[in-house]
């Protein structure tokens, strides 16, 4: 006899075909609508309609580019995606909650991370590139060869961006300088991640066709309001990155040297 209880909601999202493809793709990187449109390979509005449920569900988020005001980034939220897993899971057999289900080895952090170049790329190299290149390296004890650099970088870090890994991750960048991407144009990378928009648009190639992925983060710098509102956002772009990097791991130490 068939059960009476509906699906829970994310398995009633995820199950469509086209659906299962968005979030695939914005799995690896934020993306624009037309972009995804080619990616999927199905009309504009199909893919516009299928987005907009992702969203009423709370699985994607959209913000606006800071290159182009006309555009949005869509991007999946993998912690709402990992808890709601858990629920359906738990939905099915009280067994399958996230307590009950032994870690697997690659929860726990690889002993020895591949030898992986990541390079993160925004315009100033002031806040949120170094934010994350600094995250990247204490996860992975300085395993993972992570760097960072911008379009036009400024003189010197942004004081709150120092302030921030400091008191919130007990990361120590001082002494460090933004640097231009120009200077690692002969260098090879596995991964070249942009976190702005305006450097996506411009970022240059790198030798042996490192795997491009895309972050669309707001730049901190501009909110422009009292000294508290300006740190508050700070914080606010190092835990979005943070989450984005933890969500990264598993990606990179699944590669091998």
């Amino acid at each position: 006899m068939l059960s009476s209880q509906s699906a829970p909601a994310f398995v009633r999202l995820a199950a469509h075909p086209l659906r299962w493809r968005l979030l695939t793709e914005l799995a690896a990187s934020d993306y624009r609508v037309r972009e995804l449109v080619t990616l999927v390979g199905e009309p504009q509005n199909l893919v516009s309609y299928h987005l907009r449920l992702l969203r009423d569900g709370g699985l994607v988020t959209a913000t606006r580019s800071s290159f182009d005001g006309r555009d949005s980034y869509y991007h999946l939220d993998l912690d709402r995606c990992a808890d709601a897993l858990a629920d359906a899971g738990a939905a099915l057999h009280p067994t399958l909650t996230r307590g009950h289900v032994a870690p697997s080895v690659s929860t726990a952090g690889p002993l020895h991370w591949p030898r992986v170049g990541v390079l993160f790329l925004c315009t100033g190299n002031s806040a949120r590139s170094p934010i994350a290149e600094a995250l990247l390296r204490h996860s992975t004890d300085g395993q993972v060869e992570a760097m960072s650099a911008g379009s036009r970088p400024k003189p010197h870090l942004d004081a709150n961006a120092v302030r921030v890994l400091r008191e919130e991750f007990d990361i120590d960048i001082t002494g460090r300088s933004p640097r231009h991407w120009d200077t690692l144009s002969g260098r090879r990378f596995d991964y070249v991640i942009s976190l702005c928009d305006k450097a996506r648009e411009a970022c240059p190639d790198f030798p042996g066709r490192p795997r491009r992925m895309h972050w669309s983060i707001p730049d901190p710098v501009a909110t422009g309001g009292t000294a508290r509102a300006d740190y508050l956002a700070f914080r606010r772009t190092a835990a979005d990155i943070e989450t984005r990097v933890r969500h990264l791991l598993p990606v990179v130490s699944a590669m091998r040297s």
